[in-house]
């Protein structure tokens, strides 16, 4: 029996919004390196961006009618995952979606499938993150399951987990981490920050990122 559920444990809107202020790269960086989506799945339009708790879904490829039920039970501000089997060939979401998504205040669309409608997508602002652009029309034949841990992209996405994507791409991070992934990441763009007043200021990278004694170690000889 398939059963609808929602998210169990959802992040705190302050949990939210303390990774909302960092890109994917920094927080894939700040936690170690963990958590990027696959490269392969990017934004419509790069100037889109998303940030919010993970509703996850799973549909067959080719076949959409999982994610229409997930439109429907989310909730204002979720990020709709769809985990479809990594297939190109589908145009399971566009413009007509997009605006049921949009009149719920659902946060955006994360999807390992095929989407359409690109041109209105862009107009709307819906954030929607696909792994392709395809025509191809789906079914509504396969029931499935609504916030079970899902993988897209090569991660586990477990419902309740905060995704953040821009146009570089997209990283989870999990709730109960949001905090210290947080600290962690600004204490990165402090750092950067330091780097970047120190090429001003007419410091090299090998000064700045301490590369000479590594340089050395590897036997590097600079003949110029």
């Amino acid at each position: 029996m398939i059963h609808i559920k929602q998210i169990p444990e959802r992040p705190s809107s302050a949990a939210v919004e303390a990774i909302a202020k960092f890109s994917p790269a920094t927080l894939h960086e700040a936690q170690g390196r963990r958590g990027a989506l696959s490269s392969r799945l990017k934004p419509v339009d790069y100037r889109m961006k998303l940030c919010g708790p993970a509703f996850t879904v799973k549909c067959a490829p080719r076949d959409n009618i999982m994610l229409q039920l997930a439109i429907n039970y989310a909730m204002p501000g979720d990020i709709i995952v769809v985990s479809a089997g990594d297939y190109e060939e589908a145009g399971s979401f566009g413009d007509v979606l997009a605006n049921a998504c949009l009149a719920k205040g659902i946060g955006g669309l994360v999807t390992d499938t095929g989407v359409r409608d690109t041109l209105q997508l862009r107009g709307l602002g819906l954030p929607v993150f696909s792994l392709s652009v395809c025509i191809k029309g789906t079914v509504k034949e396969t029931l499935a399951a609504v916030n079970d841990p899902i993988t897209i992209g090569d991660e586990l996405v477990y419902p309740g987990d905060i995704i953040v994507g821009d146009a570089d791409g997209l990283v989870v991070v999990r709730s109960d981490e949001a905090f210290a992934v947080a600290k962690l990441a600004q204490a990165r763009e402090d750092a950067e920050a330091g780097y970047i007043a120190a090429y001003r200021a007419g410091k090299s990278v090998i000064e700045v990122s301490n590369l000479d004694p590594v340089l050395k170690a590897k036997g590097l000889v600079v003949d110029l």
